[in-house]
């Protein structure tokens, strides 16, 4: 069973940074296209940044210039370092390696929210 850990989420003010990780096996990480989704509460779950295996990024245009998203082959792991967090940032995040479309998965999410 593939496994997605993620980390990091957690109660923060607004301007605030968080770092958020998901580590998974080699065999997936290797070959995945990883990425971070979210959903809000009535909201559908959608893209905040994906990091491709080649490693070209892209990122909502709602966190353009505020999160960053790596990742490190060394560790199997992908981050997402999110600043200056706005109360609209509150969601459910969500770590996503994304292989084919018979092999796409997905963390159990963890919990950020902005609030003061």
């Amino acid at each position: 069973q593939v496994q997605l850990v993620e980390s990091g989420g957690g109660l923060v003010h607004p301007g605030g940074s968080l770092r958020l990780s998901c580590a998974t096996s080699g065999s997936i990480f290797r070959f995945a296209d990883m990425g971070w989704h979210r959903q809000a509460p009535g909201k559908q779950r959608g893209l905040v940044a994906e990091i491709t295996r080649g490693g070209s990024i892209r990122y909502a245009d709602s966190v353009k210039g505020r999160f960053t998203i790596s990742r490190d082959n060394a560790k199997n792991t992908v981050y997402l370092q999110m600043n200056n967090l706005k109360p609209e940032d509150t969601a459910v995040y969500y770590c996503n390696a994304n292989i084919s479309s018979w092999k796409d998965y997905w963390g159990q999410g963890t919990q950020v929210t902005v609030s003061s």
